[in-house]
């Protein structure tokens, strides 16, 4: 699983030009979702996720978490983080996960999320989406379970 984790002032994600889901501050997640991948493995990646301390505190370190200021998510499934441009010019995605487990994965993030109370607005899967975001600093930090312990 791989998680793109964007540091936002705000954030929207649009179909068909109307907002489906729209954010202030905190983090814009692009979310790929591999051959493999269980609830085990979202569990892992959403600790780490909510956990991280990347936001500044009053000496302006990156100190605070999500939680600590009260950040809100805009989750958004990509599957093509698991682009393989290894051979030729054109990506392949055979270590993508088949799209029925990538949903129920997907929206397995989302209500894990919404349960710890976290503000949670979502893309559609599968959809074709326009993202939008202010990101602070620029700030971006990609989280693969692989390197995860």
């Amino acid at each position: 699983m791989r998680f793109v984790i964007q540091v936002v002032s705000k954030g929207s994600v649009s179909i068909e030009d109307k907002v489906v889901g729209k954010i202030d501050r905190g983090y814009v997640v692009l979310i790929g979702i591999g051959k493999g991948d269980t609830a085990q493995t979202a569990d892992k990646m959403i600790r780490k996720l909510t956990g991280l301390r990347i936001f500044p505190d009053e000496n302006g370190k990156t100190n605070l978490s999500l939680n600590d200021i009260k950040g809100a998510l805009l989750l958004i499934s990509q599957f093509t983080l698991y682009a393989d441009c290894r051979h030729g010019n054109r990506p392949g995605f055979t270590d993508a996960a088949d799209p029925e487990s990538a949903r129920s994965l997907y929206q397995y993030i989302i209500d894990k999320c919404v349960e710890q109370g976290i503000p949670t607005a979502q893309g559609e899967f599968g959809a074709d989406m326009k993202v939008s975001l202010v990101n602070e600093g620029p700030f971006t930090i990609i989280l693969d379970s692989e390197d995860l312990a």
